[in-house]
């Protein structure tokens, strides 16, 4: 397991940079798919981590997609699939040009042949070939043992062979969760997997990253990529990264009125309610309450009622959802400008919520026209734009609160980064516990009390 991380929700998922006012006015924060990335060379050692944590993560978003849609016989299930194998091209680029084609090409083969077995798993299922399952499962792991064996030869041993595949077989295994509970229709399990499964790829990420780095010790500005600012970057990034990938499913499971909606809007409650606490760790309660107000109000419950209207066909209910997204967008970049006076400018702020706002809507408008190639390229848009958040609203926070945060790093601007995190009791432990213990021991608390957060019924 990786060093101690602290989550810090203050971003809300949705200062996604770069925008040209933030980047000119906060610093840049570029973060795009990999086919349009510098080389990971030339990148910094936060960049670097940042960019395994954007590309580990989609994997398992769209691995866990991808097996739903199979499952489900959806028609869009072929492109999912497609666009699965495209974040293994993305991968192959970064390994290649760190160490070369013929690394790059094992790699890719390798990931592009791991991504059929969740055909293979998905098709055994379907069929009840206990046989199959067990041909998938060995295939899963002889996929560990090479691809460990790939990354601890490529990093001479930074990353240790058993500390590798240890790591893929719980990713493995958080993926195979996931598919088994949401067949079994025990749906709560199944979201639970998904945003544990989701939450260990940025642990992940830390390890490949700081291996890499600490394995080419001359190549980057740092020999780690653990530093405390780059754990509030990590951490901004996958608050975000989730935020995104709950409001598609939200959206199309909505839409398709699937019997699952209830508890992926559930998982989407507790994605709201880290950023709540985070906040108000920062902030106060006040703050916190003013948070949910705006989140809630203006945000959550509009996808919901864009939903509501499509199944409906009201027009002029879907214009007046999207005007509330376009009121959040406004709110919420002057509540984060106003938090932290100005550090983070507020129109940059509302110009990079709208822009968050317009990707999920591309990527849900695509999805009802049947556009399913133009579904997830938006998709996986609106995903990457969210790895823009960590290095600007960190640098906001810690430029504005020097004495809290402490401030041994600096950002390429000239920009302090925190170099230690408020003590909120949120954050992991130094033994390895996972950051997300006290979101799932939550999630448990607000369970027994039967206090879902269950959306209102859709259009029947």
């Amino acid at each position: 397991m990786i060093g101690k991380k602290f989550i810090l929700g203050a971003t809300a998922a949705t200062l996604m940079v770069p925008t040209t006012a933030m980047a000119a006015d906060n610093g840049s924060s570029e973060q795009m798919p990999m086919a349009d990335m510098q080389e990971m060379k030339d990148m910094s050692a936060g960049d670097v981590r940042a960019s395994f944590d954007q590309l580990l993560s989609e994997h398992f978003v769209l691995a866990v997609l991808s097996m739903q849609k199979q499952y489900d016989d959806a028609p869009d299930a072929e492109e999912v699939q497609m666009n699965l194998n495209k974040n293994a091209d993305d991968m192959q680029m970064a390994i290649t040009s760190l160490y070369g084609e013929e690394a790059g090409q094992q790699f890719g083969d390798l990931f592009r042949e791991h991504n059929e077995y969740t055909t293979d798993i998905v098709e055994a299922t379907k069929n009840d070939n206990e046989a199959g399952l067990e041909d998938a499962e060995a295939e899963i792991q002889t996929f560990a043992d090479e691809l460990s064996t790939l990354l601890s030869d490529a990093t001479g041993g930074e990353l240790p062979q058993e500390a590798a595949e240890e790591a893929l077989i719980a990713h493995e295994g958080d993926v195979q969760s996931a598919f088994d509970n949401y067949v079994a229709e025990d749906y709560q399990a199944a979201y639970t997997d998904y945003r544990e499964g989701y939450a260990r790829m940025f642990d992940i990420g830390e390890t490949v990253s700081d291996a890499v780095v600490k394995g080419m010790p001359d190549q980057f500005d740092q020999n780690t990529t653990n530093t405390a600012a780059d754990d509030l970057r990590s951490n901004l990034n996958m608050l975000a990264g989730e935020h995104f990938s709950l409001a598609v499913l939200e959206m199309q499971k909505g839409v398709n009125q699937q019997d699952d909606y209830d508890f992926v809007t559930w998982a989407e409650d507790g994605n709201t309610e880290d950023f709540r606490a985070a906040i108000t760790s920062i902030y106060g309660e006040e703050a916190g309450v003013q948070f949910m107000d705006i989140w809630q109000g203006e945000h959550i419950d509009a996808q919901s009622d864009i939903v509501a209207a499509t199944l409906e066909e009201d027009d002029e209910a879907r214009q007046a959802a999207e005007d509330e997204l376009k009121m959040f967008s406004e709110d919420f970049g002057a509540f984060l400008g106003g938090a932290t006076e100005e550090n983070l400018p507020t129109e940059a702020a509302q110009d990079a919520v709208w822009m968050h706002e317009s990707q999920v809507l591309d990527t849900y408008d695509n999805y009802m026209n049947e556009d399913y190639e133009a579904t997830y390229d938006s998709f996986r848009e609106g995903y990457a734009f969210m790895f823009g958040i960590g290095k600007n609203l960190g640098g906001a926070i810690s430029t504005q609160m020097p004495e809290q945060f402490g401030t041994d790093m600096m950002m390429e601007d000239g920009e302090m980064m925190p170099a230690e995190m408020p003590q909120t009791g949120m954050g992991g432990t130094a033994n390895g516990n996972s950051p997300w213990a006290w979101v799932f021991a939550s999630v448990a608390m607000t369970a027994l009390a039967g206090a879902f957060m269950f959306r209102k019924n859709l259009a029947k």
